[in-house]
């Protein structure tokens, strides 16, 4: 069973997000939270596996709250911001706290159901309306990192660099594994220590890491 902490500073709104979310078999709702605050004493003290978290909230936004939780709680659930905002700067400051995913209030329900079991299974997920060219946009707008102190071509081996700049082109695992004609485990195993060795807690983590250290080209935004 997923379990998941919803957090929105709407009464309303929390209970229709629950009334449809919980319609899945295999999720369960196991608190709802009004502001940052709150969302962070639940968390700790639930372990959900998933945080739907509103951004915009009185007594402490979202993004602060994702940014403890990320980073207190070990493991850290997922966090998959809800918000009504498309392309503007809370965008790129849930990206920057630590956020796994990313998603519209007005998506398909059925979108939320697949992207919250996604986040379960530990893939990072965006929106359809935020593209890579979003992502490369964030890690252009955000300072760049200090170099690591050692290259990426002796950091990660050739494949494990190719996957990755596949992973930050858009693919899913099993499309990497027909480009690379492998496994989808290959590709699954892979990824995973390419993770570990960048100290990457997601896919789209990791697909920032990658804009941001070469390993993929930023496109300009359109």
């Amino acid at each position: 069973m997923i379990t998941v902490l919803l957090v929105d500073d709407q009464p309303l709104l929390r209970a229709g997000f629950r009334s449809l979310i919980e319609l899945a078999q295999d999720i369960q709702i196991v608190g709802e939270a009004a502001n940052g605050p709150d969302a962070v004493a639940l968390a700790r003290r639930l372990r959900p596996d998933v945080v739907c978290m509103d951004v915009r909230m009185p007594g402490g936004n979202g993004l602060d709250a994702t940014r403890v939780i990320v980073s207190e709680i070990d493991p850290p659930p997922a966090v998959l911001v809800l918000t009504t905002f498309e392309l503007d700067e809370y965008v790129f400051g849930a990206l920057e706290a630590g956020a796994s995913g990313f998603l519209l209030k007005d998506t398909d329900m059925d979108e939320l159901i697949e992207g919250i079991r996604r986040l379960a299974a530990g893939e990072g997920l965006v929106d359809q309306a935020v593209t890579r060219r979003v992502i490369a946009e964030f890690a252009r707008r955000r300072p760049a990192t200090p170099a690591p102190e050692t290259p990426v071509d002796q950091l990660l081996t050739s494949r494990e660099a190719e996957i990755v700049r596949l992973l930050a082109e858009g693919l899913s695992n099993a499309e990497i594994a027909a480009e690379l004609v492998v496994e989808v485990s290959t590709v699954k195993s892979h990824l995973r220590r390419a993770m570990a060795k960048i100290g990457a807690r997601d896919r789209l983590q990791t697909v920032i890491w990658a804009y941001r250290h070469g390993v993929a080209p930023l496109h300009d935004p359109a």
